[in-house]
């Protein structure tokens, strides 16, 4: 195979669609094919994953979806309500990777980025995660405050590498979180998640403080895995 068809094959694969949109389209036929009425609850996530022969985790990324684009109601601990019946052109938002892809990409790359860290960080790279961890301490309740510390968290962690590149990819994967995963968290997040981020942040800048890479490489990947439980947990 030549480069150009090489090249090619990979464009069409990115613009593939989403498979949460599949799944979502998949729903849609589903609420208009049963008559499910506004108001009414569709069947739980568990029966419905089966029936459609999808990932829980596709599901709730599309289920997340039809909800911003008005077609379903999530209301925690009572199920997924029917807001009203899909039209064929039904719009739903944004086309970038799913809060569970970039999670899987987060987990493969961040953990290795944190090993690196813990190998080549200065004590002055270091302060500035442990500022990021302080603020995150302080901000915990506030939303906004929270998750701009957040994200300096883990942008310090690639900084103290020493590569431009890494703080580049990490700064590109934080920004592909979009209305998705806000939702996601909005549904998911409790003062337990809160707190237990802190304590995994804690642990990924104690590692990297004692150049421990394993350590830190085992503390960045247990907390994007805890993440990920959590917002796939039915």
């Amino acid at each position: 195979m030549n480069k150009k068809n090489q090249v090619g094959q990979a464009d069409a694969a990115i613009h593939e669609p989403r498979l949460y949109r599949v799944v979502a389209d998949k729903i849609q036929a589903l609420i208009a094919s049963e008559v499910i009425q506004p108001g009414e609850r569709l069947p739980s996530e568990r029966d419905l994953a089966t029936k459609l022969n999808v990932s829980r985790a596709s599901l709730r990324e599309a289920l997340i979806a039809l909800e911003l684009g008005g077609v379903v109601e999530v209301r925690g601990g009572s199920g997924v309500y029917v807001s009203q019946q899909p039209e064929p052109d039904t719009a739903l938002p944004e086309s970038g990777p799913g809060p569970f892809e970039v999670l899987s990409a987060r987990r493969l790359i961040e953990a290795e980025i944190a090993a690196i860290a813990a190998r080549v960080a200065t004590d002055s790279a270091i302060d500035e995660i442990l500022k990021a961890v302080l603020e995150m301490e302080k901000h915990h309740a506030n939303y906004a405050s929270n998750e701009s510390a957040d994200r300096n968290f883990h942008l310090s962690i690639a900084k103290a590498t020493g590569n431009s590149a890494y703080v580049g990819v990490v700064g590109y994967l934080w920004d592909q979180r979009g209305r998705l995963w806000h939702k996601l968290k909005e549904h998911f997040q409790t003062e337990e998640l809160r707190q237990q981020t802190l304590t995994d942040h804690r642990n990924i800048l104690e590692a990297i403080a004692s150049h421990d890479p394993a350590a830190a490489r085992k503390a960045m990947r247990a907390h994007l895995e805890r993440v990920t439980r959590t917002f796939s947990r039915g």
